[in-house]
């Protein structure tokens, strides 16, 4: 499970509630005609931009990603894509078969390598599924983003609504109140859905989009790497190209001198070891 965005969530709802209840009750802030026009209004508008079976798909797959984190750790699937090149070289490609992993991308890849399948081809196929379901995932953004653009809107029509009730009964002072409470709650209750709960699963949505594709760039780049046996020291260098600086294991750059590599294998255990696992292969 994705704790930051239940953190975030249960933050936010208890701040707001502490914030009501400091200053009044809770019961007048809740208004069921006003919540039904906010609702109401944004389900129809979202219905009408996206077809009935996308919108769901995309709404549980956006509901999936905001809360559950099961992203692979980039370092691991370097490792991994290390240790297998090694049994490639050493017991060939039909070796890997046994090999268990985890990603279910990753497995194809290598389920491919296993096949026969020469790399152009592993990597059109690999490229083609990551496409498709990074755009499932974006479809998934697209529909929590729209969420947040009505939301706001059908709240300022329900305040419209509310002010239209309360100017054409002003003669009856009873039903002024329930009027503007229409009025006022509708815009509260479209700005709290807008703002605390879709636009930020959208953006969320939006960067695991971003670091699922970098992800699966790595995997296809390594499913090729080890289709053709690359060497396992070259293997690391191409594929740390896709960690930010600091998180590569030579220390974030090419040395300048010997000395200097020197220093830089004695301050970084870590890289030390990735050599010499990989020396002589």
């Amino acid at each position: 499970m994705d704790i930051t965005t239940v953190l975030g969530l249960i933050i936010g709802i208890v701040v707001v509630t502490l914030a009501i209840l400091t200053g009044s009750d809770l019961w007048i802030f809740l208004n069921l005609p006003g919540f039904l026009i906010v609702i109401g209004g944004t389900f129809a508008a979202t219905l009408i931009k996206f077809p009935l079976s996308g919108m769901f798909v995309a709404f549980t797959v956006g509901i999936k990603a905001a809360f559950v984190n099961e992203h692979d750790n980039p370092r691991e699937l370097i490792d991994l894509s290390i240790r297998l090149t090694k049994r490639a070289r050493k017991s060939g490609l039909l070796s890997l078969e046994k090999i268990k992993v985890a990603n279910s991308f990753f497995k194809k890849g290598i389920q491919l390598c296993v096949d026969g399948r020469d790399a152009e081809f592993i990597r059109k196929m690999l490229t083609k599924e990551m496409d498709m379901a990074i755009m499932r995932q974006e479809v998934g953004e697209k529909v929590f983003a729209a969420i947040g653009d009505s939301a706001p809107a059908f709240g300022m029509f329900g305040t419209l609504v509310g002010l239209v009730q309360m100017l054409s009964t002003m003669s009856d002072p009873t039903s002024i109140g329930r009027a503007m409470a229409v009025a006022l709650l509708t815009t509260l209750y479209g700005v709290l859905i807008a703002h605390l709960i879709a636009l930020p699963i959208s953006e969320k949505l939006r960067a695991k989009s971003l670091l699922e594709r970098e992800n699966r760039l790595l995997i296809i780049e390594g499913i090729v790497q080890i289709h053709d046996r690359q060497n396992p020291t070259v293997l690391v260098e191409l594929l740390e190209a896709y960690l930010p600086e600091k998180q590569r294991l030579g220390g974030g750059g090419a040395p300048e001198s010997g000395k200097r590599r020197n220093s830089g294998s004695k301050s970084n255990p870590a890289a030390a070891a990735l050599r010499r696992r990989t020396a002589g292969q």
